[in-house]
């Protein structure tokens, strides 16, 4: 059954604007990804430029609320109208999931029936941290905890909103603008201008979008002997309060500029005919626009035309086209120097068409955009197990009960997704804590009980459990040392899970437990989540993840960055953790203390460590850090599983271990090293010969084979169903 997803986006479709063009390709990439969708309108039709090709998209259902009757009014809806409309239309029969654009809208659905089912994309958000009031921190919380999946543009808008608003990491994933070209319409020819330069702007002329000064362009440039003419498409013109003569100077600058074409408003298909038609396109904007989380889709419809674009310089345009391309502008000046470069030098020209229209094709087409949508929608809507519904002629009740299931997250996730399964949860609030008259009311309806850590909790169901029900329990490194695995009746139980070989056979050795009643399934790693591009430098960084309690050795780490730095000063360790005196329970131990206050001693006096480890603040947007970063460290005494190498090999690390008990039986021998100065040997080398990328990539295909997110959640749903 395909899946039926509703779309709305707080934005007008009689505007050609980014924001319009973002309705358009997302319904299109939906369809495309196998979804029946119902786009619902803003504003009432006034011109079905954009409109009319969805209407006769199969799968498209379009729907008004003006012409409808859902809505009185000649202007759009407001978003508390928005979504009074949008639950009315989706109470009329329910839809899969709801695809929304607009952070006030987002806000007001959060609070609503479609909460749990919001696939929010997100611009509309402070774009610097001085924005970034509680109050917009506490909107975007209540936003994601309300939303499946956040869709953001941008790799830097994800990382943003990660580190500012914790609830959103797990949940953020890429999606980038979508362009697509009408059926037929030819791109541009090959080769520098023929005749005069014609520079091309579509879309809104507004005071910060710099369009005042574009029309000055084709003036300036016959100074310098180029001859130059602009074409400017598009009929909406903002009125600015702090510029109220900007609207009335703006239309007689294109009704009567030297050199300027104004076409007025057009089609979506014919305004990117005029642009093919041109030799450059105009995306240069104001400064203050350079701090910006999202990229230009005018920017990547000109590079699918093979348009070349004039930009301004920033970190995300750089990544995307390279520090040397030649039209990165500032200043009017700089505008017209890169103009006359390029309407002077073919080379130069034909360089720049090709870094737009290799950026354009990387990411940015229908098939990409469908592609991840089809990789999400099959995380949210798993194929059922026919053998499931077959047995009980209804969904498996699995019941989780736990203090912390941060270990268990995304796969109960996961398990509340499938449609085969229905799922309830039991937290305790403590580890001896709990409601009992809640936790009966779980044994009575579940067919399968999990729960996570070997603890009070398993031992009350080991003794409540009903006999034909099945009692599954996960056991930590945690739980092992403690009295309880003694006190449960294993009789009552019918698997045990381990995190990983070694401490399968440990547990087996310590409690005596029947072989079969113990198997290891793996801790998940969220791979598709972690797998983000590297940044620049990354080969030369070193990182941790956790330093507290003592035995995560963080000395044998700073020996490890020592022995490097004495040779490359690019090396630098970064930590990512709590410090230790976060945990009141470490700090009041006086072999700890004395273990951190030497170890942050010995960073303060040396001279090779001076500047070389960096302390980042613990928190969920551990994806994002990781970008930075080229290796993982695992210098602890011991370990159950240690997954920090496990995620820095799924976003691309190389992962460094020194040999704790049972390290071998989790990751490949080639990653683990005989003492530091080993390590340190094989990170230099690997980084002189430039193979850490292609080691990098092994990782990366060994920790999505063996623990990847997928495979782990088909483990469990297999334990649980079989």
């Amino acid at each position: 059954m395909r899946p039926r997803a509703l779309v709305y986006g707080d934005v007008d479709l009689n505007i050609i604007d980014g924001s319009a063009i973002w309705a358009q390709g997302m319904v299109q990439a939906l369809v495309r990804a196998g979804c029946e969708v119902t786009l619902v309108l803003k504003a009432p039709v006034r011109t079905g430029r954009l409109v009319d090709p969805l209407r006769g998209l199969p799968g498209v259902t379009v729907r008004s609320p003006h012409e409808e009757g859902l809505f009185e009014g000649p202007a759009g809806m407001a978003p508390r109208q928005a979504a009074e409309v949008l639950a009315r239309v989706d109470a009329e029969e329910p839809h899969d999931l709801v695809v929304v654009r607009g952070r006030v809208l987002a806000g007001k659905l959060a609070a609503g029936p479609m909460a749990g089912r919001l696939w929010t994309y997100l611009t509309d958000v402070p774009q610097s941290a001085a924005e970034f009031t509680a109050s917009a921190k506490g909107d975007l919380r209540r936003i994601a905890d309300a939303s499946r999946v956040l869709l953001c543009q941008t790799e830097e808008l994800r990382g943003f909103l990660e580190s500012a608003v914790p609830a959103t990491a797990g949940k953020s994933v890429l999606f980038p603008p979508v362009v697509v070209l009408p059926d037929g319409l030819e791109t541009r020819r090959p080769g520098p201008a023929d005749g005069p330069l014609r520079l091309v702007y579509t879309g809104k002329f507004a005071p910060r979008w710099n369009t005042y000064e574009m029309t000055s362009l084709p003036r300036l440039l016959a100074v310098r002997g180029v001859d130059a003419e602009l074409h400017m498409v598009g009929d909406k013109i903002h009125d600015d309060p702090s510029d109220p003569g900007f609207a009335a100077r703006m239309r007689t600058a294109l009704e009567t500029g030297e050199g300027v074409v104004w076409h007025g408003g057009h089609p979506r298909a014919e305004a990117m005919r005029l642009t093919a038609a041109c030799d450059v396109g105009l995306s240069w904007r104001d400064a203050s626009m350079d701090a910006s989380l999202e990229v230009s889709t005018k920017v990547l419809e000109c590079g699918t035309l093979g348009v070349p674009v004039v930009l301004n310089r920033t970190p995300m345009h750089e990544r995307l086209l390279g520090t040397d391309y030649p039209l990165f502008a500032a200043t009017e000046d700089d505008v017209l120097d890169a103009l006359a470069l390029i309407g002077k030098n073919p080379e130069v020209f034909t360089l720049a068409a090709d870094r737009c229209r290799a950026a354009a094709a990387a990411g940015f087409t229908l098939d990409a955009a469908a592609a991840r949508l089809r990789g999400h929608l099959a995380q949210a809507f798993p194929e059922p197990s026919e053998k499931v519904l077959a047995v009980k002629g209804r969904r498996l009740r699995v019941g989780v009960a736990g203090h912390d299931l941060k270990f268990f997250s995304r796969l109960l996730d996961y398990l509340r997704s499938r449609p085969d399964l229905e799922v309830q949860v039991d937290h305790w609030a403590a580890l001896k804590a709990h409601d009992e008259e809640r936790s009966q009311a779980l044994v009575d309806w579940a067919d399968v009980i999990v729960c996570e850590w070997c603890g009070p909790n398993a031992l009350w169901y080991a003794r409540r459990k009903r006999p034909d029900q099945r009692l599954v329990v996960r056991l930590h490194r945690f739980e092992l040392y403690a009295g309880w695995p003694k006190q449960l009746d294993i009789g009552a139980v019918d698997k045990v899970v381990c995190v990983s070989p070694h401490y399968d056979a440990l547990t087996r050795e310590i409690t005596g437990w029947p072989a079969e009643k113990v198997l290891t399934i793996p801790n998940w790693v969220d791979d598709a989540q972690l797998d983000r591009a590297k940044l620049p430098g990354a080969g030369h960084h070193l990182g941790m993840i956790g330093i507290a309690p003592s035995r995560k050795r963080l000395d044998l780490a700073l020996d490890v960055v020592e022995e490097l730095r004495r040779d490359d000063s690019r090396f630098t360790l970064f930590v990512k953790s709590k410090l230790p005196w976060e945990y009141w329970w470490i700090w009041q131990k006086d072999e700890e203390r004395a273990h951190y206050e030497e170890v942050f001693r010995r960073i303060r006096r040396s001279r090779v460590l001076s500047g070389g480890v960096v302390f980042d603040s613990y928190g969920r947007d551990v994806a994002s850090w990781l970008r930075r970063i080229g290796w993982v460290l695992s210098t602890s005494d011991d370990e159950s599983f240690h997954l920090a190498p496990a995620e820095g090999m799924a976003s691309g690390a190389v992962p460094a271990l020194l040999p704790w008990p049972g390290a071998d039986t989790i990751y490949d021998r080639r990653w683990i090293h005989d003492d530091t100065s080993a390590m340190a040997a094989s990170i230099a080398t690997t980084v002189s010969l430039d193979r850490w990328q292609d080691d990098a990539e092994q990782a990366r295909a060994q920790v999505k084979a063996a623990y990847g997110l997928d495979e782990v959640c088909r483990q469990w749903t297999d334990l649980l169903t079989g």
